[in-house]
């Protein structure tokens, strides 16, 4: 059956009737865990990504912060068309090889020096006009997606509210003490594209804030679909911290080391209630795969430092063996 021979499917062929160019094929593309979906288009000039982006996604966001990051040099797709009203958008294609399809051991050291390139434009630059903050109301909701969605709907877990206010509190605290940089909220493998020319190409950017400068180099370390020795990992956040020094960013090491581990923390478990939702809500299963990678960051992070100790033994000894069960 062709991509077009489903009836039901009225948005895909409103989407390719909206086209500017002539269309010699289409192809569904890969999404990403939002309501979006994108899809190769081959015309005489090439492929190109043709994206369906219905409400609430906002395309006129996307294309304004597409603008904002290509002025910073970032390499981000371009445009070449956009209809506000449909969300519907052509884009440049980068290709299929992404970071994650071509990440290894001997690969990792050289991609991630150019993803932290790209990071370090990213908080560096001056055009951040507009951006909202990542502020603690929403840092908050994001936690208790985890709550929520992977302890109560998921797996029938209440847990203690003393202990949850007090990892919220410390969670929340690390986050809001950092300095305020660009953000892109989901600068992992799965949205870094390997582009001939050198930096890598970005996805998935429209969601963009001012917020904590951990929260990007943690997105990329402590990566929700592909992990690394914690050695490494110490590694090349240090390194990180260097190049912003460098860059005019001093933070003391031991405190950029309490940040960035906190600050995965936070990350980690929304994500881990992402995952979840997106099961229990809305039957995607695909991503129940990551969870024990992404859990398995906050047990590490609880034993390195004491104030979540009580959060890393409510996982182990509650959270990790019903989701194995689960599992």
């Amino acid at each position: 059956m062709s991509l077009t021979s489903n009836p039901r499917d009225l948005r895909l062929k409103a989407l390719l009737r909206w086209l500017p160019v002539p269309v010699k094929g289409v192809e569904p593309v890969a999404g990403d865990a939002s309501m979006r979906r994108y899809f190769r288009v081959h015309t005489a000039d090439g492929p190109m990504i043709a994206m369906d982006a219905p409400p609430p996604e906002d395309v006129v966001r996307f294309a304004d912060v597409a603008g904002m990051m290509r002025r910073m040099g970032v390499r981000v797709p371009e445009i070449y068309a956009l209809e506000a009203s449909s969300g519907f958008a052509l884009l440049e294609d980068f290709g299929n090889r992404s970071y994650l399809s071509c990440l290894d051991d001997d690969s990792a050291g050289r991609l991630y020096d150019l993803a932290r390139e790209t990071i370090v434009l990213l908080q560096t630059g001056e055009d951040r006009g507009g951006l909202p903050c990542y502020s603690r109301a929403l840092l908050q909701r994001e936690l208790e997606i985890f709550r929520q969605w992977f302890l109560d709907r998921w797996l029938g877990i209440r847990v203690d509210e003393a202990l949850w206010r007090r990892t919220v509190r410390i969670l929340l605290a690390n986050a809001l003490e950092q300095p305020r940089v660009c953000v892109h909220r989901d600068f992992h493998s799965r949205n870094l594209m390997v582009l001939e020319e050198g930096l890598p190409g970005v996805l998935d950017f429209q969601d963009a804030v001012k917020g904590p400068v951990t929260y990007d180099p943690v997105s990329l370390l402590k990566d929700c679909y592909i992990a690394w020795p914690q050695e490494r990992i110490d590694g090349w956040s240090e390194r990180y911290r260097q190049r912003l020094e460098w860059a005019g960013m001093k933070v003391d090491p031991g405190q950029w080391r309490l940040w960035f581990d906190l600050m995965g923390a936070q990350r980690h478990l929304k994500a881990a209630g992402i995952f979840a939702r997106l099961w229990v809500r809305d039957g995607r299963r695909g991503y129940l795969a990551d969870i024990p990678r992404t859990l398995g960051y906050v047990v590490s992070v609880s034993e390195r430092h004491a104030p979540l100790q009580a959060l890393g033994d409510f996982l182990k000894e509650q959270v990790i063996p019903r989701m194995d069960s689960r599992l």
